[in-house]
């Protein structure tokens, strides 16, 4: 299998080449094109009763695509997969490791990564993010995706990061919601709540929050 990430950071979309027998996990609607012998097969992302707990605990889509290339295929096939917001997307190599993501953050995955569901906390759902995470873990790659850039941080001590900004973090690190500072400051500032993410640990944040974009889009409705 051969992956490369163009267009990074503002429309980043991944090319996937898939020899004859190879196999990708993708969320479902990621595809944005395909070879035409590639086969896509739709099934329920873990099972059917995981797979309803990661849609109304996790926010996760009911199904996932399994995308291969037929064994018996004289060439490999090829696959574009996107993301319905603009932003960027990051590869994360598992090692017998796992990553917690917030809701609709996953794009793609190889096929020894384990999707699943980690309890994300009150801070997370003070935080408007829900009570659970979805959980990746295994040995393989996996694609996720923020709107605005990406970036990475590890984290020994605490870090303030703002409310939707927090797109995946390592299960070694704990959240708690706090104030951004006293109660004038932090509603006047129009920071409010914010979340304390507390090391060790890494962390990957989103550069831009939809809930910024809803509230700026709003301004200019009737």
């Amino acid at each position: 299998m051969q992956t490369v990430l163009h267009a990074r950071p503002s429309f980043a979309h991944l090319r996937v080449r898939l020899d004859p027998g190879e196999t990708l996990i993708a969320e479902s609607g990621a595809m944005a094109s395909m070879s035409g012998h590639t086969l896509l097969t739709a099934r329920w992302n873990g099972g059917f009763i995981n797979a309803l707990v990661r849609r109304y605990l996790g926010g996760e889509s009911l199904f996932i695509n399994e995308v291969s290339c037929p064994a018996g295929s004289s060439s490999p096939a090829e696959i574009i997969i996107t993301q319905p917001t603009p932003g960027d997307i990051m590869e994360l190599k598992l090692q017998g490791t796992s990553m917690c993501l917030q809701k609709g953050a996953f794009i793609a995955a190889t096929t020894g990564v384990v999707l699943g569901v980690a309890w994300a906390g009150f801070a997370s759902w003070i935080g408007g993010e829900g009570l659970f995470r979805l959980k990746v873990s295994g040995n393989g790659s996996v694609w996720f995706g923020g709107y605005g850039a990406i970036v990475s941080r590890d984290i020994q001590d605490e870090l303030v990061v703002d409310s939707g900004h927090l797109i995946a973090y390592e299960p070694t690190v704990s959240l708690s919601a706090r104030l951004a500072g006293g109660i004038f400051s932090s509603f006047f500032s129009g920071e409010g709540l914010v979340t304390r993410v507390r090391g060790p640990g890494r962390v990957f944040l989103q550069t831009r929050a939809l809930q910024g974009l809803a509230s700026w889009t709003n301004g200019f409705l009737g």
